[in-house]
Order: structure tokens, then sequence, then C-alpha cells
């Protein structure tokens, strides 16, 4: 599956892009500051970088320059109210792949996005499976044999994190992080209302996997010996 950080010091605009991408099947974490930014880089692989140029803690571009001098090759999108032509000039010799102003659609931010993407991972698979489940990303579609039916942006990336873990029990925070972004505030109940939607369209379809809870650990998939 995809995945994307996102860094953004305005939660109105970090949560829009989210579920923007997260409707397409990308996984999102959310930053604020370049000094976040910089642990989520240490410990995960990112197929893109959405990159704001005015954080709290300073200019995104000096994390892009960091990042190129070590070689590191993630594409990287520039998002900023900075529209002068030496400014998306500045960006893109300073390593960046595209650059995108504010005020923007969120359909062209997502376009842009797969581009890059693409760019970094020349394939990918079409539909995610697991025992009886067939998953589309893209349409944000559950199928069982003949049967479908649609999948929230969240229940997508739950269902997603769980099969990609199949076999052990996923954590509630890594749950989290997945469908909603590392720093999102989400409710204590978000987690437990997308698993009870899940097992109920589970049943709907009559697939033989269930969710099961490891009770203060998180869930896992099981699949009945039927299946």
């Amino acid at each position: 599956m995809p995945r994307v950080l996102i860094v953004e010091d305005h939660p109105r605009m970090a949560l829009a892009v989210v579920a923007a991408l997260q409707a397409q099947g990308i996984a999102c974490d959310t930053v604020n500051t370049l000094g976040h930014a910089v642990a989520f880089l240490e410990t995960t692989r990112y197929d893109a970088l959405i990159l704001d140029r005015g954080l709290p803690d300073g200019d995104g571009l000096s994390l892009l320059a960091q990042l190129r001098a070590l070689r590191q090759s993630t594409p990287c999108m520039i998002l900023t109210a900075r529209d002068a032509l030496g400014d998306r000039v500045s960006g893109l010799e300073n390593g960046a792949d595209d650059y995108l102003t504010k005020p923007f659609e969120m359909a062209e931010l997502v376009a842009r996005t797969k581009a890059l993407m693409r760019r970094n991972q020349p394939w990918a698979p079409d539909e995610t499976c697991f025992a009886d489940l067939r998953v589309s990303p893209q349409s944000s579609t559950l199928f069982v044999g003949p049967s479908s039916i649609t999948l929230s942006p969240s229940e997508l990336q739950v269902l997603l994190t769980l099969i990609r873990n199949a076999g052990q029990v996923v954590r509630r925070g890594a749950l989290e992080s997945a469908a909603w972004g590392a720093f999102s505030d989400i409710t204590p109940k978000a987690l437990d209302v997308a698993i009870h939607r899940l097992r109920g369209k589970l049943a709907v379809l009559q697939s033989g996997v269930s969710i099961v809870n490891t009770k203060g650990v998180g869930y896992a998939l099981a699949v009945s010996q039927d299946t």
C-alpha cells in the first residue's frame, strides 16, 4: 500500500489532503514540523513527500536539501502559498519533483501525487487479497466472490493494514495512524466504530474472514476453517 508523508502546519489543510489521498487508497502520516518529519523519515519508507515551505521551525526546503544530500530520492511535492517564479525555481533546484501553490483543487493534488509515486514505484497491484477477500484501493471497494460493498476511507485503511499484517495482532495505535494519520485528533471510539462497520460489511458479504479483538492490545484477522 502506498504511503505519503504530509508535512503541513495548518490542521485543516492537512486533514483535507489526508482525506483526499485516503479516498484513493493512499495511506498518510501527517506532521507539522521539520523535527517531526525527520523522525518519521528515519523510521518509515514513503512513496512520496508533500512538504510545506513555511513551517514553525524553518523552511521545508532545508529538509529537502538535507534528504537530497543523503541521496534519498523520495519524490517530493512542495505545497506552499509562495507563487513567485523565483520561489518555484528555488524549490525545483533544491530537489523538489513538483510544486503546487495554494489555493489548489484537491483533484489536482491527488493526480500529481499519484504521478510522483509512479516515478518511484513503476508498478503496484490493483487489488489486495486475503482468503476470500479482494480489496480495490482505487475504488475503495471490498469484494467477496461476485458481491461487493464500498468502504469508507478509514475502513479501507484499517482493513488494508490488517491484511498487510495477517497472522499477527495489530496494535490500536498502528490502526489509528493508518486510518487517520499519526497526529490526527480523533475520538477514543473512532477505531471501534470503524471495526464495527467493517464486521457488519464482512457479514453482509458472507465472508469467512472475521476481525478478532485481543483485549488491551489490538485486532487481527481470523479465517473460518470452511473458507
